[in-house]
């Protein structure tokens, strides 16, 4: 067998999202292009890329409904740092900060709309006569809230704290406010969320069922079910999920991150 070309074709829900992603942040080119396709690619990578819209009847009926989840889209790059650099001036969505693997591995993790992961690795050789040295313990990180991570939409005001953008690796946290009255549209996540009501109460509606949640009470909300949350008083809850989590909305395309949790 002679492979002249590898292409990894990828099914996701918004097309013309993911083809704005890789062309503006990881430097493809848009080979061929049609409504529900994009084909790309660039000379010095290993793998071109097939974009290909959920539901289109190229596909065989039982993949039609399925969507790139579960992966990693990895590139092995030189000067990582440099790399994370530009991605965070151009503001793209950073869900894993850098870090350094034992075994020499350093990477970092993108989070596209579609919520494909893309990993940008870049691999150390230590010496060979380098002496083992003590690891130093990470060191304490305190996030003081600024303007800048708040968030404020017509329901709610989400408050940001731990996020990779702030420093954590692997956990988000925020806190969410709504006014007495105000409901949050329905949504699914796609990690599970743990919510404290640190003050009022919520409504919280999910898979269907209606749970009152007082102050001092936690609820946890497991990913994938669409969910729906109703201030009958003003509340105010701390919420913590894993970071690379994202939304849907039931009736619309593609995925949303969560601008807090990033």
């Amino acid at each position: 067998m002679n492979v002249s070309t590898s292409t990894l074709s990828l099914t996701v829900a918004d097309v013309d999202a993911s083809r704005e992603f890789l062309t503006t942040h990881l430097g493809y080119q848009v080979a061929m292009a049609a409504d529900g396709f994009a084909s790309l690619t660039r000379e010095d990578a290993a793998v071109d890329i097939v974009l290909l819209r959920r539901g289109t009847d190229v596909l065989p009926p039982e993949q039609r409904d399925q969507q790139a989840a579960g992966l990693i889209l990895a590139f092995t790059v030189t000067d990582l740092a440099a790399e994370e650099a530009r991605l965070r001036a151009e503001g793209a969505p950073i869900t894993m900060p850098l870090r350094e693997e034992p075994w020499g591995e350093r990477l970092f993790q993108l989070t596209d709309p579609n919520g494909v992961v893309v990993q940008l690795v870049e691999w150390v050789t230590p010496s060979a006569d380098s002496s083992p040295v003590e690891e130093e313990a990470p060191a304490v990180h305190v996030i003081t809230p600024s303007p800048e991570s708040v968030t404020v939409s017509p329901n709610a005001t989400m408050t940001g704290h731990a996020a990779p953008s702030r420093g954590s690796a692997e956990l988000s946290t925020w806190t969410v406010e709504m006014a007495a009255g105000a409901t949050g549209p329905e949504h699914t996540i796609s990690r599970e969320q743990v919510w404290t009501v640190t003050s009022g109460t919520l409504e919280v509606t999910c898979g269907g069922r209606t749970e009152k949640v007082a102050a001092g009470r936690t609820v946890i909300l497991p990913p994938g079910l669409v969910r729906q949350v109703h201030a009958p008083e003003a509340a105010e809850a701390h919420v913590a999920m894993r970071a690379d989590g994202y939304a849907t909305v039931p009736g619309t395309e593609g995925t949303r991150v969560l601008p807090w949790a990033v």
